[in-house]
């Protein structure tokens, strides 16, 4: 449910209260390694019936998901020029998801305390004294809470529009999980006692706790020349924000992390219009990402060897992104956009995920890749509707160079000079719209080059081309009801290709380290399977 209410105060005076819910419950979908898709292709994903021992039995994996937010926007005018826009939100998500695995039923752990058996382990659902192992579901229960206030004054005199504005966040996290015996049937029971050792401990691999508090402020200007033909809009923003962890696993060795960070972000956008059909730009700016996930912080502790399965970064730093771009737009016969660009980041952030052994659960753990750099061009082009039709061409090139060689598990990759993960180097698409009012419609056609899954560059997914369209017609009019339907295409070839990483690599093939000749064994990424054809029919209204 999505549902807002409006109120206005006066001329220039408004108000909105924004609020709604959503809630979900979906399958999991299972990630392919390179040697899965050979094997399998589309047909990789979850059993549809239960078998001793199976982790991917499709009742042991799904998300059941939610989330509440409300919001409160309100626009003020005082005259003379000066407004001030506040708003409060508050956000909430909460999980579980849950998971298929198979816990040691002798000398596993919990965290990093070892337990000789199981509780009560010879009464469990599924036990049999000829298996190590318990097949059992995890369920991973979590919530965050995101609360803030932002407040953008403005004063527009004459030329010039000066902005300043304000950002609070309050963040607040927490996880752990809990793990259920599964009967000979593939069934459990969620509601019923979690699987302990010790005298009462829950099996657990991650208890954290999570805190952000984050303030920005930030002041821009705008300036308008020639009769708005030149625009000059300079600014900088500046966020100090604090994070704080906490993991709360028996004999674990470190148990809480803080960070404290400033990033300064500053910003000039020049544009400059010959006349009503042509324009040329230049901008400069500067982007931050701050470390995403727990892996970034603390460790997470695996059932079966007591040991971290991912290592809190080692360099804790934000990626930090400086862009250049100049551009020419073009507004006549035809719509037209050309533009160069080159970026350089530091302290690029990968995301390596992979399979827990002999579960559906992934492991996290964030890689700072160092420097990056990249330049390119992109252009687009569409025309003005003729007959009804109009037509729509973009493309780009992008080359990219990693900057350094990484540290890695006590040596260094030669990773300097390979191509970034996820950057196709070619990628562009063409349009066809028809739209007459009652009849509309639309053809697109994709193309994406190869992309690299590994920092290595040691293997990748290939290039691939897809279709879709789309048809619709507007019905009568209801009243004040005006309803239309559409049918949509997607896929039109049913090509079986991935469309994307789902969790990359350092190396996917046996590598060496470039200072002490160290072996590195290559780890497997995994993969996003493309949707196949499917035919989806819609109905729906404005009123």
């Amino acid at each position: 449910m999505d549902a807002a209410l409006t109120k206005n105060w006066s001329q220039g005076n408004d108000s909105e209260a924004i609020f709604g819910f959503t809630q979900a419950a979906q399958g999991e979908w299972l990630y392919p390694s390179m040697a899965n898709w050979k094997t399998y292709g589309v047909n990789y994903g979850l059993n549809d019936q239960y078998s001793a021992g199976d982790t991917h039995y499709v009742g042991l994996n799904g998300k059941n998901t939610g989330a509440i937010y409300g919001a409160l926007k309100n626009h003020f005018s005082f005259g003379h020029g000066l407004s001030l826009d506040a708003e409060a939100y508050s956000v909430e998500f909460h999980g579980p998801y849950y998971y298929g695995e198979s816990v040691p039923v002798s000398n596993g752990y919990v965290g990093a305390e070892k337990y000789a058996h199981l509780d009560d382990y010879q009464n469990l659902p599924g036990y049999n004294p000829a298996n190590s192992k318990l097949t059992s579901v995890e369920v991973s229960n979590w919530y965050t809470i995101s609360s803030g206030l932002t407040l953008v004054g403005h004063w527009k005199h004459r030329f010039n529009t000066l902005n300043f504005s304000y950002w609070y966040s309050y963040a607040q996290e927490a996880a752990d999980e809990r793990f259920y015996a599964v009967n000979s049937q593939g069934q459990w029971n969620g509601h019923g006692a979690p699987l302990t050792a010790n005298g009462g401990i829950p099996i657990d691999e991650d208890n954290e706790n999570g805190l952000q508090q984050l303030s920005s402020f930030a002041v821009d200007d705008k300036m308008s020349f020639f009769h708005d033909r030149l625009t000059i809009d300079g600014g900088i923003r500046m966020a100090m924000a604090n994070r704080q962890y906490t993991q709360d696993l028996p004999d674990v060795t470190a148990r809480k992390s803080i960070h404290n960070v400033f990033v300064p972000a500053p910003q000039v956008l020049i544009s400059y219009r010959f006349n009503p059909r042509h324009q040329i730009y230049v901008n400069g700016t500067t982007g931050y990402h701050l470390p995403a996930a727990l892996s970034s912080q603390l460790a997470s502790y695996s059932y079966s060897t007591g040991k971290a399965e991912s290592m809190p970064m080692s360099d804790y730093k934000p990626e930090y992104m400086i862009t250049e771009e100049v551009g020419y737009r073009y507004n006549g016969l035809l719509m037209a956009n050309v533009a160069g660009f080159h970026y350089n980041v530091t302290n690029h952030q990968v995301s390596a995920e992979s399979y827990e052994p002999g579960s559906t659960s992934t492991i996290s753990q964030l890689i700072n890749a160092g420097g990056l750099e990249a330049y390119g061009v992109q252009t687009e082009i569409a025309t003005h509707p003729w007959h009804h039709l109009s037509f729509y061409a973009s493309g780009q090139y992008m080359h990219t160079r990693n900057g350094n060689n990484i540290a890695y598990e006590g040596d260094y990759l030669a990773t300097k000079g390979k191509q970034e993960v996820g950057a196709p180097k070619f990628s562009g698409s063409l349009g066809l719209t028809y739209n007459d009012g009652i009849w509309f419609g639309n053809f697109t056609l994709q193309y994406t080059d190869s992309q690299y899954s590994t920092l290595m560059n040691d293997q990748s997914i290939p290039s691939y081309i897809t279709a879709n369209l789309g048809v619709g017609r507007n019905l009568p009019k209801i009243g004040r009801v005006a309803p239309k339907i559409k049918l949509n295409l997607v896929n039109l070839g049913n090509e079986h290709y991935l469309s994307s990483m789902y969790g990359y690599t350092t190396n996917a093939t046996t590598q060496h380290g470039i200072v002490t000749g160290k072996t590195f064994t290559g780890s497997q990424p995994t993969y996003v399977i493309a949707s196949p054809f499917v035919i989806m029919a819609t109905l729906s209204a404005n009123f």
